[in-house]
């Protein structure tokens, strides 16, 4: 899984489960940073959602269950 594609998951559920379009989902999720396994052994990855509260909480709730699959992803 690359960062894009997990950008993509993200959109897809957010969009399924809580309405709005794709367009808006994707600025308030944002680009997925891809760190070193180095220093982040057990998950590799982050994102800094932008929004409203409702909006934010959304995306934190889906990054808790996508990290429990996808616990480490490449760069592009």
């Amino acid at each position: 899984m690359t960062a894009s594609d997990l950008q993509s998951l993200f959109v897809t559920n957010l969009v399924r489960y809580n309405s709005g379009d794709r367009r808006r989902w994707r600025l308030i999720v944002g680009d997925v940073k891809v760190y070193s396994l180095a220093t982040h052994a057990h998950c590799n990855w982050a994102v800094t959602p932008s929004g409203s509260a409702s909006e934010v909480d959304a995306v934190e709730r889906l990054a808790d269950r996508l990290r429990e699959d996808h616990p480490i992803i490449t760069a592009d």
